[in-house]
Formats: C-alpha cells, sequence, structure tokens
C-alpha cells in the first residue's frame, strides 16, 4: 500500500513540476520569444515551437512576420508548407526556393500561392534556380505581381520567351537575371527584355542556344549591359569578351 502512495505521490509531483515550467514558459515575453525563434533557420523547428502553446504561436508568428529573407534551399518543401510560411512573412524582401538535393516540390501551383501574399509586391530579389517542376504559368503569375523585382535567378527552369516578356511588361526595376540553361529562351525574349528594361545590368546567360550576332545586337540597345560569361565560353565560333 505504501509503495502505491509512494508511487502517487511521485506522480503529483511530476505534475506540479511541470504546471510550473509551462507557468515559467507563459511568463517570457513575447518580444523575447520573438527573438529568439528569429534565431532559428530550421522551418521544422519553427513549426514545432508554434505548437507548444499560443504565446509561442505568436512569437513563431512574429518573427516570421519581420523576416526580411527566407531560403528554403536545402529543406524538403512542397507547395502547400512554402506558401503558408511566405503568408507569414509579410515584410519579406527576397526569398530563395532554389532547387535542394532533398527533392524540393514546388510547382506551377505553389509560384500561384505566393503571387497572393501580401509580400509579392516588396520581393526584390527571387531566385527559382533548378526548379524543373514550374512552367512559364507559375512564373508569369509570379513576376506580373512582384512590380519591385530587382534580382531574378531562374537558370536551369525550362521557362520560355513569354516568361521573359513578361518580365519586360512587369518588372522595370530588374538590375540583374540569371538565366543559365535556359535553352527554350531565344533572342526574341532577351531582345524584348533588354529593350524594355532600362536599368538591367547584368545578363548571364551560360549554356543558353543563342547565337553570337545576339549578344552584339543586345549591347547595341545597351552598351553598359554585362553579358556573363564570356563569349569564348559559349562555345561560339567568334571569340570577344563582354566586359
Amino acid at each position: 500500500m505504501k509503495g502505491g502512495g509512494g508511487g502517487g505521490e511521485g506522480e503529483g509531483k511530476e505534475a506540479v513540476m511541470a504546471i510550473e515550467l509551462e507557468a515559467e514558459i507563459e511568463r517570457l515575453p513575447v518580444d523575447l520569444l520573438f527573438f529568439i525563434f528569429s534565431l532559428i533557420s530550421s522551418f521544422k523547428d519553427l513549426a514545432q515551437a508554434s505548437g507548444v502553446c499560443r504565446k509561442w504561436r505568436r512569437g513563431v508568428e512574429e518573427s516570421l512576420a519581420r523576416k526580411e529573407r527566407l531560403s528554403f534551399a536545402g529543406w524538403k518543401v512542397d507547395d502547400e508548407s512554402t506558401a503558408r510560411v511566405v503568408r507569414a512573412a509579410y515584410n519579406l524582401k527576397e526569398l530563395d526556393i532554389s532547387r535542394s538535393c532533398w527533392g524540393c516540390q514546388i510547382t506551377d501551383g505553389g509560384l500561384y500561392q505566393i503571387s497572393l501574399t501580401k509580400c509579392v509586391g516588396n520581393l526584390l530579389s527571387i531566385s527559382l534556380w533548378g526548379m524543373a517542376g514550374i512552367t512559364d504559368k507559375g512564373v508569369i503569375q509570379l513576376v506580373t505581381r512582384a512590380n519591385s523585382l530587382q534580382h531574378l535567378n531562374v537558370g536551369g527552369t525550362f521557362i520560355t520567351d513569354d516568361s521573359l516578356y513578361a518580365i519586360a511588361n512587369s518588372c522595370p526595376q530588374i538590375k540583374t537575371i540569371i538565366l543559365w540553361s535556359c535553352r527554350h529562351v531565344t533572342q526574341s525574349g532577351l531582345t524584348m527584355l533588354v529593350n524594355k528594361c532600362r536599368k538591367l545590368e547584368s545578363i548571364n546567360v551560360w549554356g543558353m542556344r543563342v547565337p553570337v550576332d545576339c549578344f552584339v545586337s543586345l549591347l547595341a540597345i545597351s552598351p553598359a549591359l554585362k553579358i556573363k560569361p564570356s563569349t569564348q565560353h559559349l562555345s561560339v565560333g567568334r571569340s570577344w569578351v563582354v566586359s
């Protein structure tokens, strides 16, 4: 009988300690929680923290709301999880959802959801590098709402001239664009881009299937434009260097 009573007493102490610990957690101000959570880069850890209690959830939400940069590179994410985080980060300026070794599953549907978030009009930089699951449809939906965009990386994707037409018409502030191995983009798309985006400073065209005459015509439109890499690395017949 005593043994049973001792067990009950021990369980009672543990319950009291748990309540006291919870009380200590509750005493932490939201501002302090926000600061702590802002140091956490793992979205999995943030998701777990938000499930501890209401105050922790508020702290996580506040930390996301104040973030200006989000990178999903290296994380296994899908359309829903990515859009949910971006939706909460309404002060976002830089968004990186490049392909990761874990198999990022972002599709046009995810880009559509991101295009509807509050932060999209304030985004200055977007990286979609290597996202094989996206097409012109999703990219166009996103860039037509990202009117403040200055830096865009769509290298390694299967976009066509249609995406470049949308960028040319919707992103007048664009300064740099990476088109690494975008082999479905042609001279027509590049010409439209350079003609309409007068603030464009640099284009990365490594691995693209465009003739050297195209780059000559682009420089005729914008002499200060930096075309990377130099043409001797582009397997063209004529050798000249773009500075």
